[in-house]
């Protein structure tokens, strides 16, 4: 198994995102001993925002299809997503744009657009200071979760699974409670991995 492991918070040590994945990683790898992982922080090492093939230079073209060969390689994609003025980061953003590639992940056809990254499983780590339910005014916000699944899924990806710690900035003990519970939920989200 070819583990792909990314992260975008800010935050560190002090990411709560940032612990999910790692959490998710470690489960992955005590379930496929012979699992291999490949570590992307695309905050700390952050891609250049997307344009025209023509104005990069080189090492960033080069690093442009590093990033797409790594989730074209991956049977797993593990990805820490914090939210962010009611989305994703924008360093996350610039991955997600060297990763949906026409001809390459997706292509247009007489029917419509096809994905072309199927059998792959995405889980992502979510965090967020707020609560967003669905159906409720602030669930209208989330501009996060709902994203993320309609971009994997036009990429062909239908496993697609969500830890999501919500409400961390409710109050310490709330926090201390929903991280609880959030790594509680890594165990079954990695249990549906056995049969990858």
């Amino acid at each position: 198994m070819k583990v792909l492991h990314v992260d975008a918070s800010a935050l560190g040590d002090h990411s709560v995102s940032r612990r999910l994945t790692a959490a998710i990683v470690s489960g992955l790898e005590r379930q496929h001993p012979d699992a291999s992982v490949t570590y992307r922080d695309v905050h700390a090492e952050p891609l250049d925002h997307w344009g025209l093939p023509g104005d990069k230079q080189d090492a960033a073209a080069l690093e442009d299809d590093k990033a797409l060969q790594e989730f074209l390689d991956a049977d797993v994609v593990v990805i820490g997503s914090p939210m962010y003025n009611f989305t994703i980061s924008s360093s996350l953003k610039a991955w997600i744009d060297r990763i949906a590639v026409a001809g390459k992940t997706f292509r247009y056809t007489a029917s419509g657009p096809e994905g072309l990254a199927k059998g792959k499983r995405v889980i992502v780590g979510l965090s967020r200071g707020g609560m967003y339910p669905a159906g409720s005014p602030a669930g209208a916000m989330d501009f996060q979760e709902p994203y993320l699944r309609t971009l994997f899924g036009f990429l062909g990806v239908t496993d697609v699974a969500f830890v999501r710690a919500e409400g961390l900035a409710l109050g310490d003990e709330h926090k201390a409670k929903v991280i609880d519970t959030a790594l509680a939920d890594v165990d079954r989200v990695v249990a549906l991995s056995r049969a990858a």
